[in-house]
């Protein structure tokens, strides 16, 4: 789920990861590197045609 909202945050919302750290309260540092891994899949998922399956945590995704 940090993936996916580090993902929705950083493209969708346009914050930079300093932002980010903040809003999460996590460091910069573990920012880039949820960023890094994520991008890892997803390009991974798109390039090998492979699906994208989100889950774990305790949140719930709402549609706006």
């Amino acid at each position: 789920m940090d993936e996916l909202e580090v993902l929705r945050l950083s493209h969708l919302e346009e914050w930079d990861q300093s932002k980010i750290a903040k809003g999460m309260k996590i460091h910069r540092s573990t920012v880039s590197r949820i960023l890094s891994c994520a991008h890892q899949k997803v390009t991974d998922a798109l390039v090998n045609i492979k699906a994208i399956k989100v889950e774990g945590g305790c949140c719930e995704i709402a549609k706006k």
